[in-house]
């Protein structure tokens, strides 16, 4: 196989290139953030949206010159990696990981920024266009919630173990509840149910992410006349809802099939998947 390069600081190097040393902070502390962002069409989709939520972590976590991670600057270093994999011209999951430089124990020496990125293919499979996700409520651990809950932060421990769990049982996609045993999102995405004509998402306030696609779901169903409702949910709701759906920003909006013995409809969604396939912003860049 070829060898595949991510951006290091600047630096195009092999992607199994030992680039970190021991005293990392995001080795040690998880101390950084990170944003998964498609590419397609020759461009990171939304990615305004990414870039506003990555510069509101990283001032939320007094970082410095967080500006320099704007949309020029991700856009002209993501295109420069696909060219040097020869990818241009694919879908592709795009990670940028920024993380706090410098030595120092849980206090740091410095508040500079330094990032990693990369690139990889995105597969398509068959249940990402015609089959509905098998889904669990993972309890064994709960996700507590604070104004540090939405960032897409390098502490993943909550989701490590959920990973585990979904991984043992053979489920697509597990939901993880906050504290208060409420819903708060999936291993990986955000989470909407649509039950008696009102969809339903859990509030910024019960801990979960703040989701680019989270956000545009939210702005289609404006545009639809569907009411949603930013709610506290509890995991009740699942026995008796008429749809659930999964949303981020790689693999867009996909729907639930089965929760144990209880089946959903994909009606509203597909709605959604509808109107994502073309849906734009005049002042995307």
């Amino acid at each position: 196989m070829p060898i595949q390069y991510i951006n290091f600081n600047g630096s195009l190097v092999p992607e199994d290139m030992a680039v970190i040393s021991a005293d990392n902070r995001a080795f040690r502390y998880g101390d950084g953030l990170f944003e998964t962002m498609l590419w397609k069409d020759g461009d990171i989709r939304f990615l305004e949206f990414h870039v506003e939520r990555l510069q509101e972590g990283l001032q939320l976590l007094q970082f410095e010159d967080t500006g320099v991670f704007d949309s020029f600057f991700i856009r002209a270093k993501t295109e420069e990696l696909i060219r040097k994999n020869n990818m241009m011209g694919q879908q592709l999951r795009v990670r940028l990981i920024v993380f706090r430089t410098g030595a120092g124990l849980y206090g740091p020496e410095t508040n500079k920024p330094g990032y990693v990125l990369q690139v990889e293919r995105k597969q398509e499979t068959l249940r990402d266009k015609k089959l509905g996700l098998i889904v669990d409520v993972y309890t064994d651990f709960k996700k507590p919630y604070s104004e540090l809950s939405k960032l897409k932060s390098n502490n993943a421990l909550v989701y490590v173990m959920a990973g585990l769990y979904r991984k043992k049982h053979a489920f697509d996609e597990v939901f993880i509840l906050n504290q208060a045993g409420n819903l708060c999102e999936a291993l990986s995405s955000n989470l909407f149910i649509y039950y008696n004509k009102v969809l339903y998402t859990p509030a910024l306030s019960e801990g979960c992410i703040a989701g680019v696609m989270r956000r545009v779901v939210m702005d289609i169903a404006q545009v639809e006349g569907i009411e949603v409702v930013e709610a506290e949910i509890k995991p009740e709701i699942m026995k008796v809802a008429d749809e659930i759906f999964c949303t981020n920003a790689t693999h867009g909006i996909q729907w639930v099939m089965g929760y144990k013995q209880k089946r959903y409809f994909n009606k509203i969604s597909r709605v959604f998947q509808e109107r994502l396939a073309s849906w734009t912003y005049e002042v995307e860049e």
